[in-house]
């Protein structure tokens, strides 16, 4: 059976100019007590989600990350990227940023330029081999595409053992995956495994059924 966490069932947290619920919390990462929130572990190298809403000229504020690959993908609004890598980047909805921080490490701070909240969702993986350089990359997934943004073969952007694609569906579109894996629909409302779900649902299972009952985008991590 399909299981799901809902993000407002948990206790909303935050940080600087940013409100957020952090759904993915693994141990490997965050320790053995991460998941006494009801968070979830993660998948593979997966292992950590949040949901964050950026207050109207909210920021991060710059800090640092070191063997960790961090994505961001913008559910609304936009963000202006500072930092070591990608900097001066804009963000806007839908957009898809990945700093492979490596061996090397990156600092950034994300802020919001405007005078209204925005939505980020943040993940990260930690990396199969250490000491890599650092990188950094922006994708813009296409409406009607399921896109590989992170992991696969050698020949991707970013290889790696687990993998993240971004699917923006329009209604009636299909989605289907064999195996374990772990899904977000980031907005939008579908069908999944027979089971309607809502902008802020996390759900898991062995294989997965989607079906958009609107325009949608979602998040879907699996291992190879």
């Amino acid at each position: 059976m399909m299981d799901i966490l809902q993000r407002d069932t948990l206790v909303e947290g935050g940080f600087a100019g940013l409100r957020e619920h952090r759904l993915v919390k693994s141990p490997q990462a965050f320790g053995p007590h991460a998941n006494l929130d009801g968070s979830w572990a993660g998948i593979g190298n997966f292992v950590y989600l949040a949901d964050a809403r950026f207050m109207p000229k909210g920021e991060t504020r710059m800090h640092e990350h070191l063997e960790v690959d961090v994505i961001s993908v913008m559910a609304d609004g936009r963000i202006a990227h500072q930092g070591s890598l990608g900097h001066g980047q804009d963000l806007n909805t839908h957009d898809v940023q990945v700093q492979r921080a490596g061996g090397e490490g990156f600092a950034h701070n994300e802020v919001n330029p405007d005078d209204t909240e925005n939505r980020m969702i943040q993940l990260w993986f930690l990396p199969e081999t250490a000491g890599q350089h650092a990188d950094y990359k922006v994708y813009q997934p296409k409406v009607g595409e399921n896109t590989r943004i992170y992991g696969g073969t050698s020949d991707a952007d970013f290889p790696a053992k687990t993998l993240l694609n971004v699917a923006r569906l329009q209604r009636n579109e299909k989605l289907t995956h064999e195996g374990p894996f772990l899904a977000y629909l980031v907005t939008g409302t579908g069908s999944a495994n027979g089971n309607t779900i809502t902008e802020g649902t996390l759900i898991r299972d062995t294989q997965l059924t989607f079906e958009a009952n609107s325009e949608t985008q979602l998040i879907l991590i699996h291992t190879q």
